[in-house]
């Protein structure tokens, strides 16, 4: 019988970078995730193939168990090769997983754009940590890397607390969905954003000005979550706006893109790409369509709501 796993995709509201350093961060699942389905088939070794959102073939490789056995380049961008390193992570954890060779046909179907910058590399981790029995956020510490708020995402159906301590991921269930909620949308930049390459950046700057930045960043998580207004939430995003752009010593999206813009922007995840947060009525998602960005999700269109 086939096997079936599944993984949400990701949206971190609250406490980007900060997060790896212990910011208690607000993450949210989103609506749309990955499918991935293991079933036996007669071809020797491992054919794999990727579908979009659209059904569209994305990527086919096949994989044959000589290849296990071959030393491969870290960090490669070559998608068969970094497919190759998160199964052998997958093994050293698990040494059982493909013990036998089985000859297998895995299909990977994603729910949204993978440009977007979702969770398709999270989401995959999930999955073939539960398809390989092993703890996920151990296999993306030997792979992706990262704070795995979007691993915790994957496997949840609700919005969640999210905090490093002493290098362990906690993860609490929370509630957010707030009566303004009309008021918030999702804005695509038309760019995907490389997580590594920013989160390389944050790593530069100056450690006192992070631990600052900690403490603020968690409060506000923690106010955001109570807050009954949208003018209360516009200056709650726009605090944190400021904060992590003097963390990281560059300029706010809002500041660099949509200067005039009556609303509030906050960035979410690696700054300078995939979605933005943004508030305002029909008129305020307008702006940004009349500005090329067309992509344009309400939260109800975007949040997972168990």
């Amino acid at each position: 019988m086939p096997q079936h796993f599944y993984g949400h995709g990701k949206l971190l509201i609250t406490g980007e970078y900060l997060v790896l350093d212990g910011a208690l961060a607000l993450a949210i699942p989103t609506q749309k995730g990955q499918k991935l389905t293991v079933s036996e088939t007669t071809t020797p070794g491992i054919t794999w193939e990727g579908l979009k959102e659209s059904g569209e073939v994305w990527f086919t490789f096949h994989l044959n168990y000589k290849m296990f056995e071959q030393t491969q380049a870290a960090n490669s961008e070559n998608p068969e090769v970094r497919l190759l390193q998160i199964l052998l992570a997958a093994q050293k954890l698990n040494p059982d997983f493909l013990k036998d060779q089985p000859n297998l046909k895995v299909t990977t179907q994603l729910e949204f754009n993978q440009k977007w910058g979702l969770g398709s590399s999270s989401t995959l981790i999930f999955m073939l940590a539960q398809w390989a029995e092993v703890d996920p956020y151990r296999l993306l510490e030997l792979t992706f890397g990262g704070s795995g708020y979007d691993i915790a995402c994957a496997g949840n159906d609700s919005p969640i607390l999210y905090q490093i301590t002493d290098g362990v991921p906690k993860v609490f269930q929370t509630n957010f969905y707030p009566e303004f909620s009309d008021q918030l949308f999702f804005v695509y930049l038309n760019k995907k954003q490389n997580s590594r390459e920013a989160i390389a950046n944050y790593r530069k700057q100056p450690e006192e000005r992070k631990k600052e930045a900690i403490q603020k960043i968690s409060g506000i998580t923690e106010t955001l979550l109570t807050t009954d207004s949208i003018f209360s939430f516009n200056a709650l995003i726009d605090t944190h706006e400021r904060i992590i752009a003097s963390v990281l010593n560059i300029p706010t999206v809002k500041q660099q893109l949509f200067p005039d813009f009556k609303g509030s922007i906050k960035s979410l995840g690696a700054w300078g790409g995939d979605f933005i947060l943004a508030t305002g009525g029909a008129d305020a998602q307008e702006y940004f369509s009349a500005k090329g960005y067309t992509t344009i999700l309400s939260f109800e269109e975007m949040i997972f709501k168990g």
